[in-house]
C-alpha cells in the first residue's frame, strides 16, 4: 500500500530488510507507476475544465503510458547518470567488505541506489534505498546532490501548474495557482530557519551556543537541512535528509502543518495540483456567495454537486488523521509506539497519521511503527488518504467536462490577480490549516511553550 500510494513510508530498515531484487521491481516500479498516476489523474481533471459538453475526460491507459515512457523514463535516466557520477552507487553486489582504517573489518551494503534515487526524488516517492534516507552519504553525497534532489521533488509539480493553464487557454491562470503556492512555501521556509537557526534556549543556559544541530549532518548544516525539510513536505515526497524529530518545537511544525494543508503547496506529481484545484472550486464558491453570482472558474460554472464533492475530498484528510491520532492516544498499543511523553510524543503519534494519509511517508522518528497496530492502521491511512481523495475528484472532472463553456464576462470574478492568489492562501490556511489547531496547540505549540519554561520532552 505504501508505495502503490506514493507515501513510501517505511517502518524498516531498507538495505537490512530488502533484497536488491526488491528494491527494484517490488518498489522502484511503483515509483514510476504511482509517479505516473498522479500526473494522469491530474490530466483527467484539466481535461474535465477544458472540454465542453463531452463525456470523456481521457484514458488512464494511453496517459500513464506516455507519461512513464516520454517524461519520466528520460528524466530518470539522465538524472541516474548525474548521481552516478556524484559518487552514488550503482550496482548489483550487494556487500563489499573493506578493512578500515583502524585494521578492522566492515561490510558495506550497496545496491542499485542511483536509478531509485531518481524517481524515488521526481515521483516525490521519497522511499530511501537506505534507512537513514538521504541522510546517507551513498544516496545523498554532496552539497550539489542535495540541491539537485530539492529540484527533482519541486520539478514536475510546479511544471505542471503550467500545464493546467495551458490546457484552459489562458497561462495566467496557471502562475496565479503557483504564485499561492509559492508564498505558502516561502512562509513555510522562513519559520522553519529561524526557529532551528536560534536553536534551544535550554542548551544555550549550559552554554551549547548556535542553532540546532541535533539530527542533522554536519555537510548540510542548519539552512539546507531546513529547506529540504520544508521542500519534501510541501511536495508529498517525504525523502529526508535530517530527522524532523530532533527539529525544535516550531521547526517540526510547519514540515508537519505542509502535510495538514493537503499537501498542495506544488504538492506531489499531481496530487498537488488536483488538490489545489479541489481548493480552488471552494474559493469560487466563497467568491460568489459574497458578490451573489453563480461562481465559475475558467469558464465553467461551479455548482452544488462540484461543491459538495470538493468538500468530501477535502474532508478526507482531517476525518482521518485526528480520528486515527485520538484513537492511538488513548489505546494501550497506540501509546507504546511514541519514544517521547507528553506534547512531543503525542506530536510523534499525530505526525505519523499526517503522513500516512496525505501520503508522505516522513516521520518523526522517534514512533515505534514497525508493529501490528502501526503497520495496520498507517496501512489503511494510506489507502484511504490516496483513494478517497481520487474519487470525488475525479467525479468533478467528469461532471465539469459534460458542461458548457461560459466566457468570462464583466460581472465575472477575476481568477489570475491579486485578490484571487490572496483569496487562494486564505481560504487554504482556513480550511485546510484551522482544522488541525487544536491538535497543534496540543503537540507542537506546546511543546514550543514547554522548551520556553525550560521543560524539555
Amino acid at each position: 500500500i505504501s508505495f502503490t500510494a506514493n507515501t513510501n513510508w517505511q517502518s524498516y530498515g531498507g538495505e537490512g530488510t530488502m533484497s536488491n531484487l526488491s528494491q527494484m521491481l517490488g518498489l522502484t516500479i511503483h515509483n514510476f507507476l504511482s509517479a505516473a498516476t498522479g500526473i494522469a489523474l491530474a490530466f483527467a481533471l484539466f481535461r474535465g475544465f477544458a472540454r465542453a459538453e463531452t463525456k470523456t475526460i481521457g484514458n488512464f491507459w494511453a496517459d500513464i503510458t506516455r507519461i512513464t515512457l516520454y517524461l519520466l523514463l528520460p528524466l530518470c535516466t539522465l538524472l541516474t547518470i548525474f548521481y552516478i557520477a556524484s559518487g552514488v552507487p550503482q550496482t548489483l553486489a550487494g556487500v563489499v567488505d573493506i578493512r578500515t582504517l583502524e585494521g578492522a573489518r566492515q561490510s558495506i551494503l550497496l545496491g542499485p541506489v542511483a536509478s531509485q534515487e531518481a524517481i524515488k526524488m521526481l515521483g516525490t516517492n521519497g522511499g530511501g534505498f537506505f534507512n537513514a534516507n538521504s541522510a546517507h552519504p551513498f544516496e545523498n553525497p554532496t552539497a550539489l546532490t542535495n540541491f539537485v534532489q530539492m529540484l527533482s521533488i519541486f520539478a514536475i509539480g510546479t511544471g505542471l501548474t503550467w500545464c493546467f493553464g495551458r490546457a484552459v487557454g489562458n497561462t495566467r491562470q496557471g502562475w496565479a495557482i503557483l504564485s499561492a503556492m509559492m508564498i505558502l512555501f516561502l512562509a513555510g521556509t522562513t519559520v522553519t530557519y529561524w526557529a532551528e537557526a536560534a536553536g534551544n534556549p535550554v542548551l544555550h543556559q549550559f552554554g551549547v551556543a548556535g542553532g540546532n544541530m541535533e539530527g542533522k549532518e554536519a555537510r548540510f548544516g542548519i539552512a539546507a537541512s531546513a529547506l529540504f525539510a520544508v521542500v519534501t513536505t510541501a511536495a508529498s515526497c517525504g525523502a529526508v535528509n535530517a530527522m524532523h524529530d530532533s527539529f525544535t518545537a516550531l521547526g517540526g511544525l510547519i514540515p508537519l502543518f505542509n502535510m495538514q494543508l493537503g499537501e498542495v503547496v506544488i504538492g506531489g506529481v499531481g496530487a498537488g495540483i488536483y488538490g489545489f484545484l479541489l481548493f480552488a472550486i471552494l474559493a469560487v464558491f466563497v467568491a460568489g456567495l459574497m458578490v451573489g453570482r453563480t461562481p465559475e472558474y475558467v469558464g465553467k460554472k461551479i455548482e452544488a454537486r462540484e461543491v459538495k464533492l470538493a468538500v468530501l475530498a477535502i474532508a478526507v484528510l482531517p476525518l482521518v488523521i485526528l480520528g486515527l491520532t485520538a484513537l492511538s492516544s488513548v489505546l494501550a498499543q497506540g501509546l507504546a509506539g511514541p519514544l517521547n511523553k507528553g506534547p512531543h510524543g503525542f506530536s510523534e503519534i499525530l505526525y505519523a497519521f499526517t503522513s500516512a494519509v496525505a501520503n508522505n511517508g516522513s516521520a518523526f522518528a522517534g514512533l515505534t511503527a514497525n508493529t501490528p497496530y502501526y503497520n495496520g492502521l498507517l496501512g489503511v491511512a494510506m489507502w484511504l488518504g490516496r483513494f478517497f481523495v481520487i474519487m470525488p475528484m475525479l467525479a468533478i472532472a467528469g461532471s465539469l467536462a459534460a458542461k458548457r463553456y461560459t466566457p468570462e464576462s464583466a460581472g465575472s470574478f477575476p481568477t489570475t490577480g491579486g485578490l484571487w492568489i490572496g483569496l487562494l492562501v486564505g481560504i487554504i490556511l482556513i480550511l485546510g490549516g484551522l482544522t488541525f489547531l487544536p491538535s497543534l496547540a496540543l503537540g507542537p505549540i506546546a511543546d514550543h511553550l514547554g522548551m520556553i519554561r525550560g521543560q524539555l520532552f
